[in-house]
């Protein structure tokens, strides 16, 4: 069974520079862009494989701890580094998005968001509602990330209560978005889980990507700069009919370091 290579899939040398990558990337990406590969579900799956490798390939720290698994793991490496790393952590922090934005503009393609909602299904989009206790930005992807896709707006850590007006509007997303996944009607139980942040994301805030495996589904939360460890985000009507309480982790390297000196 062959095992997949971050190098191979954007078709690079282990030596390759940083403009190396991103030139690498740009082409396959516009080779595979959904609108030169129409109803072509394997230009999917391609584009798929080259946005991880990249995303892995162009942060210097991870395409580092990838080469190290590369040399100890060999051919299995992928998988090593798989079992370790979420999507959560690969795409922290990637400028893909970018990338994407400015290969439309050249190409006269379709923009980022419109190319994703046709690629991975029609599915529900709000307004971006602002003010206190309103929502801040959430992208969901449904199972397998192609069958269904909504976008909310969710604020992170709320500290105000949203007005009357504030909070209808609210509900009403709330419940259009879980109809739309098939969850509306199940129940009004929440559901806590943990986000992972390094340091400089806590200490600045912004927006990162936590992956609900369970749920199959992808969301961008924003988080408030000075956030600590131990906190809760709330993300209402994200849970299993209820809320979705993200109890804030932070990464150290130091820590990280000696856990895994100690494995543990």
């Amino acid at each position: 069974m062959n095992q997949k290579d971050y190098y191979e899939v954007l078709g690079l040398e282990r030596t390759a520079a940083a403009q190396q990558i991103k030139e690498a990337y740009r082409k396959l990406a516009f080779q595979y862009h959904p609108d030169r590969n129409k109803g072509d579900a394997a230009a999917v799956e391609k584009m798929k494989e080259i946005n991880e490798a990249y995303a892995v390939l162009s942060d210097p720290e991870k395409r580092s701890r990838y080469d190290a698994m590369r040399q100890q793991y060999g051919s299995y490496a992928y998988d090593r580094f798989r079992q370790r790393y979420s999507d959560q952590d690969i795409f922290r922090g990637s400028d893909i998005n970018q990338i994407f934005e400015e290969m439309a503009k050249a190409f006269g393609f379709r923009g980022f968001e419109e190319v994703f909602r046709e690629s991975y299904g029609r599915g529900y989009r709000t307004s971006e509602f602002r003010g206190p206790g309103m929502f801040g930005k959430v992208i969901i992807f449904g199972p397998g990330y192609r069958n269904r896709k909504a976008e909310n707006e969710v604020r992170g850590a709320e500290t105000e209560k949203p007005g009357i007006v504030g909070r209808a509007i609210n509900r009403l997303v709330q419940y259009a978005v879980k109809k739309m996944l098939g969850t509306a009607g199940t129940g009004n139980r929440d559901v806590y889980d943990a986000i992972s942040l390094n340091e400089q994301e806590a200490r600045r805030g912004g927006k990162v990507v936590y992956m609900d495996e369970k749920r199959s589904r992808q969301l961008s939360v924003t988080i408030p700069p000075g956030i600590k460890e131990g906190q809760l985000i709330r993300l209402r009507g994200m849970g299993d009919g209820g809320d979705l309480y993200l109890k804030v982790e932070i990464k150290r390297p130091i820590l990280e370091k000696v856990k895994k000196l100690l494995k543990i």
